[in-house]
């Protein structure tokens, strides 16, 4: 198992509570992994409906949950075998993670449509057991075919919205 270390993270405690400070457990990166310094992290409808269990009957939330899947950051550590980002790199994470990238959707480059994706946040997390835990944290690490570049012009606090399924 990986080598892991306590972020900094807010998160909601139960449906009704307000978000707080908290710790959470993240990884150093494997072979093909990005560690990224969250720089911002937009708020979604969706992280609001998560918290709140309103999508219970469906995609019931895991307390403590750590919501947030609108992030840029900086790279500060890239696996072995990255290839596509290195340590200063501005980087950016979406609503997905990871994919089972055997399935005819994956092999046909449509991973959104995975049966076994993972999410950002209230998924399964197939590395430290539990649930993901999203960009509402001081960090985050993810499989580089899930990470996109940022150009360095743009506003990076106005890029992080931009990583909403919804756009």
């Amino acid at each position: 198992m990986a080598r892991t270390w306590n972020a900094r993270a807010y998160a909601a405690a139960n449906p009704t509570s307000s978000m707080a400070p908290t710790t959470i457990l993240r990884r150093d990166p494997a072979e093909r992994d990005v560690h990224i310094d969250v720089l911002f992290c937009g708020i979604c409808h969706s992280d609001l409906h998560t918290i709140r269990d309103e999508w219970k009957s469906v995609f019931p939330t895991v307390y403590p949950c750590v919501p947030g899947h609108e992030i840029v950051g900086r790279v500060s550590s890239v696996g072995p075998a990255v290839t596509r980002f290195k340590t200063g790199d501005l980087a950016a994470v979406g609503c997905l993670v990871d994919s089972d990238r055997t399935c005819t959707e994956c092999q046909a480059g449509l991973e959104q449509f995975c049966p076994n994706m993972t999410l950002t946040y209230n998924s399964p997390d197939t590395h430290l057991g539990g649930v993901t835990y999203g960009g509402y944290s001081e960090a985050i690490v993810v499989d580089e075919r899930f990470v996109l570049r940022v150009p360095s012009k743009l506003d990076l606090a106005g890029a992080a919205p931009l990583l909403c399924a919804g756009i």
